[in-house]
């Protein structure tokens, strides 16, 4: 009787862990699944980065529009968003993406400014997340 009881607690030892080949089963499963979720969920952040870019350029914007109330013109590219930072609740913002906001005055096309963040890539120009955000159309 004492030999069976031992051969059934050594069964019981034996059978509470996971092989190895289990672990490594589960490992793929979970890359796999992280693989195909991980790029859509990233894609999801570049826009949104995105958006708040456009968001931040048109509450500078308005600033710069109380700006232009009070002093009958808007601060020139020299004196930059600088001269409007008495307008904004908090200090001034940088572009999602940790860069300045590019201000010239007057702006081109007639445009009394110009407001820009040159996305991702920080340079002129780009596509999808390295799309330039503007102050003259609307971020789609």
């Amino acid at each position: 009787m004492k030999g069976q009881t031992q051969s059934i607690k050594l069964h019981l030892i034996k059978e509470q862990g996971f092989t190895l080949i289990e672990l490594m089963v589960v490992m793929v499963i979970i890359g796999l699944l992280a693989a195909t979720v991980v790029p859509k969920f990233f894609g999801h952040v570049d826009k949104a980065r995105q958006q708040d870019a456009q968001a931040q350029i048109e509450l500078l914007g308005q600033a710069l529009d109380l700006y232009r109330l009070e002093k009958h013109k808007y601060p020139t590219t020299d004196e930059g968003l600088e001269a409007i930072k008495t307008y904004l609740k908090k200090e001034l913002p940088k572009d999602p993406w940790g860069s300045e906001y590019v201000y010239l005055s007057p702006g081109g096309d007639g445009r009394g400014y110009d407001l820009i963040s040159y996305g991702a890539d920080k340079t002129e120009g780009g596509e999808e997340n390295d799309t330039d955000i503007v102050s003259w159309k609307n971020f789609e």
